[in-house]
């Protein structure tokens, strides 16, 4: 009986040894998953980040395009007002300069 007893208690001591074996085993496994989870998480992270930092100079270097063109179509669209309305600015200034330069007797006997 005795013999039953202690080979239960041998059973038993390696039971536990195995069970504290796979408990470290599960913990070292559950670390190293965790572990990787963070890299993979971070690595993800820097990949957003610079999508982000990418996208938002090719808005920026956009922009500036557009702003450039919208610059340079308003530049034109002046130019060809002066030039289609020249003559008209001229005869306005030659009025003006007829008034300031004569008194009201002078205009009214023209």
């Amino acid at each position: 009986m005795k013999r039953i007893i202690e080979e239960v208690l041998q059973a038993e001591e390696r039971v536990g040894g195995i069970i504290k074996q796979a408990r470290e085993k599960a913990a070292e496994i559950k670390r190293s998953a965790e572990k990787e989870n963070i890299e993979k998480l971070n690595e993800a992270k820097q990949q957003a980040i610079s999508i982000v930092q990418t996208t938002v100079e090719e808005a920026k270097k956009e922009a500036e395009r557009i702003s450039e063109e919208k610059l340079q179509k308003a530049k034109e669209e002046k130019d060809i007002l002066l030039d289609e309305k020249s003559a008209e600015i001229d005869n306005l200034v030659d009025e003006i300069c007829e008034v300031i330069l004569t008194t009201e007797q002078e205009r009214d006997s023209k």
